[in-house]
């Protein structure tokens, strides 16, 4: 396969940014739909921010070449919070300020949405916030009307992580987390998963939000003699995690939680360090065209992002953006945020080409599929 990023990475990135914030400068016409999404295009999850923006952007302008919804070309109006708190809220009241923008999608970061709802930027502005790339209970439990979730929870997530391995008798288990909402809620996930099977942490281990500052969560955790360490971390950090904890002889076997990018973190850990990591996922194989699906996203990077590779998160994203659209679609000619609620409401057992998800009035949790994945010995993720 290509590398995605080669030399070009940083004014790709550049000129993302510089696109989606012209974007939300002209007004929208009658034959346009526009969709906000707030993204970390920089910072720590930078990569990973610009898959998820890709991952949707290949579906939309599949469909706007097909005509659009109803007559009405999609607008996928971007803009950059380098994955900060403050920043995800200002900017999500900027763009829901703009009656123009129907719906929101594929924001990041568990305590970024958090402060969303805490707030009530989402109840204020009536629109639905559909796949955002978090696992996050906070956004599930208690119910909101406003999140639609594409994927499982981190809580799914570690129930499957804590089963494989006390499958294979590993009972000495570490947790190395970020110190915020999503590591908290990470790490609570493995404590309850543990806990059903009369388990305690063998220890746990925070690090600094937007840092890869984990010297101490090494030294504490190969102070454990743990078996097997679960990762609740972002690219930077769990790959710093890994290689300084291999680098010390830590011979645990390592987990990390769906949100990483396994190709930054080869680049950023070294193969010799990352082979053999286990990563969960929230969405089927991608690189397999066993499902229409996949052979549908496969085909649509190729055609609109030829240099790009297949990724887990843009694919993750790409299934997102399916179920917005067809929302667009039920919701009918000129939809209002208030008809793109319902019609979300609406997809009851709906198949994306041999993936089913479902929500209804009383449920936002479209999937808790969960697998699985393995670094391989050429860097590859295997089954």
């Amino acid at each position: 396969m290509k590398k995605l990023w080669k030399s070009c990475a940083a004014s790709w990135l550049a000129a993302m940014a510089l696109c989606a914030g012209a974007g939300l400068a002209p007004p929208a016409g009658t034959n346009e739909i526009v969709i906000g999404q707030v993204a970390p295009l920089s910072g720590v999850l930078a990569s990973t921010g610009a898959q998820m923006v890709l991952g949707g952007k290949i579906y939309f302008d599949w469909v706007n070449a097909q005509g659009g919804v109803h007559g009405a070309t999609i607008r996928q109006a971007v803009v950059d919070d380098g994955y900060k708190v403050a920043d995800t809220v200002r900017l999500t009241r900027e763009l829901l300020a703009k009656p123009e923008v129907v719906a929101l999608y594929g924001f990041a970061g568990t305590a970024n949405i958090t402060q969303l709802l805490a707030d009530g930027v989402l109840a204020q502005g009536g629109a639905a916030l559909v796949a955002p790339y978090t696992g996050g209970e906070s956004l599930r439990n208690p119910f909101n009307p406003w999140i639609f979730h594409v994927r499982a929870g981190y809580v799914d997530e570690t129930e499957h992580m804590v089963q494989q391995l006390t499958t294979l008798g590993m009972s000495r288990v570490a947790v190395m987390y970020q110190d915020d909402g999503f590591g908290k809620a990470g790490l609570a996930g493995v404590e309850a998963a543990l806990s059903k099977r009369q388990l305690k942490l063998a220890a746990s281990a925070g690090y600094e939000r937007n840092t890869d500052k984990v010297d101490d969560a090494v030294k504490a955790i190969k102070a454990s003699d743990a078996q097997a360490v679960i990762m609740i971390a972002v690219n930077k950090p769990a790959a710093a995690f890994i290689q300084r904890y291999r680098e010390q002889g830590g011979g645990a076997q390592l987990y990390n939680i769906s949100v990483v990018d396994p190709n930054e973190l080869v680049k950023l850990a070294g193969l010799k360090n990352a082979h053999g990591l286990g990563i969960s996922q929230v969405v089927p194989y991608p690189y397999r065209p066993s499902l229409s699906v996949v052979r549908e996203y496969q085909a649509l990077l190729k055609k609109f992002a030829p240099d790009a590779e297949v990724n887990y998160t843009s694919f993750e994203q790409f299934l997102g953006a399916k179920v917005l659209v067809e929302a667009l679609r039920r919701a009918g000619p000129a939809p209002t945020r208030a008809k793109v609620v319902k019609a979300l409401e609406s997809l009851q057992n709906y198949d994306l080409g041999g993936i089913t998800l479902g929500y209804s009035p009383t449920n936002r949790v479209g999937s808790r599929y969960v697998e699985v994945t393995v670094i391989g010995a050429n860097g590859r993720l295997m089954k």
